[in-house]
């Protein structure tokens, strides 16, 4: 990890500490720079009352130049979010995890982003190219080229 990268997460980590997590976010593993889990639920009305879900930080040496690569756990125990931009590998279709990603974003940031994402969301459905993404999608999300293209979910 670089010097950059290690002294941003480590700074991240302590206002966590210090700070704490928005309301409904809760930093699960947080051992190392390199992996973090955050458990997100939505708070008040929505379609995922009561739910709440696993999201995975990876963080390469470029941080926060680079986004992390970002990703709902999904195994034997969780799904994902079923959701109009996530996709059932845990991929999720968001520009602020591509090209629009900012170094001024902070992991609780992209966090909140998630948990308003899923709070905003009028119908359970995953997106329609689901089955041949999933089939086809790189481990790490952030070498996919995602179109960007409705933001309205």
């Amino acid at each position: 990890m670089s010097s950059i990268a290690s002294k941003r997460l480590a700074k991240e980590l302590r206002e966590v500490h210090t700070s704490g997590c928005p309301v409904g976010i809760t930093l699960v593993q947080a051992d190392d720079f390199e992996k973090w889990l955050f458990s997100i639920e939505v708070m008040g009305e929505s379609l995922y009352k009561g739910q709440s879900f696993l999201l995975q930080f990876r963080f390469d040496p470029q941080y926060p130049i680079s986004a992390p690569a970002v990703q709902f756990v999904v195994d034997n125990t969780r799904k994902a979010p079923v959701h109009p931009h996530i996709y059932s590998n845990g991929h999720i279709c968001a520009s602020i995890l591509g090209n629009e990603w900012s170094p001024v974003l902070s992991v609780t940031a992209v966090c909140v982003t998630m948990q308003s994402m899923l709070a905003s969301c009028k119908s359970l459905e995953l997106p329609e190219d689901n089955d041949r993404y999933v089939r086809h999608a790189p481990e790490n999300p952030k070498k996919t080229r995602f179109m960007y293209h409705d933001d309205t979910v």
